[in-house]
């Protein structure tokens, strides 16, 4: 009897082992090789330009960034992608931050809701249409098990280079 005790606990030891291997695979497949896809292709776009030195490198990186629209331009391009994918956002606050340099960040914090599904659209066609949008922080809860839908503070930061 002892013995069949021990011979399931390392079976379910087993099933839970695997179960976590798999998660992470899935993880690894879904998760970290499109952020390593997406940063190639950022590096992609700006070695190409930038032949050896860093000052071309950073040259390359302000033409990245450097772009005709304005942070109001930006934020109604947001606002019309969260509609779009029925992400219900309700009043944002942003703030500038200018460090002196060439490149001023403006730090937008928007409240959202909506289901798993929309939320995650409406990060990907964000960062897909405003290139010089990154995601800093994402806080995201739901009121229930049974609720589907989630609510949530996005911390977003539009990197601008300055005329």
């Amino acid at each position: 009897m002892m013995k069949n005790l021990k011979h399931l606990r390392i079976r379910l030891l087993d099933r839970v082992s695997l179960l976590v291997l798999a998660s992470a695979l899935v993880f690894s497949a879904l998760v970290v090789k499109p952020l390593e896809d997406r940063g190639r292709l950022m590096l992609s776009r700006i070695s190409p330009a930038a032949g050896g030195g860093a000052d071309a490198k950073v040259a390359a990186l302000y033409k990245l960034l450097k772009k005709e629209q304005t942070p109001t331009d930006w934020l109604a391009k947001l606002h019309g992608i969260g509609r779009a994918t029925g992400v219900e956002m309700q009043q944002a606050s942003y703030t500038t931050h200018d460090a002196g340099g060439r490149i001023s960040r403006y730090e937008i914090v928007l409240p959202v809701a909506g289901s798993y599904s929309q939320v995650r659209d409406f990060l990907k066609r964000a960062t897909a249409e405003i290139p010089v949008l990154s995601v800093d922080q994402m806080t995201l809860k739901r009121e229930s098990r049974k609720d589907g839908a989630l609510h949530g503070e996005l911390r977003l930061t539009l990197h601008m280079v300055q005329s």
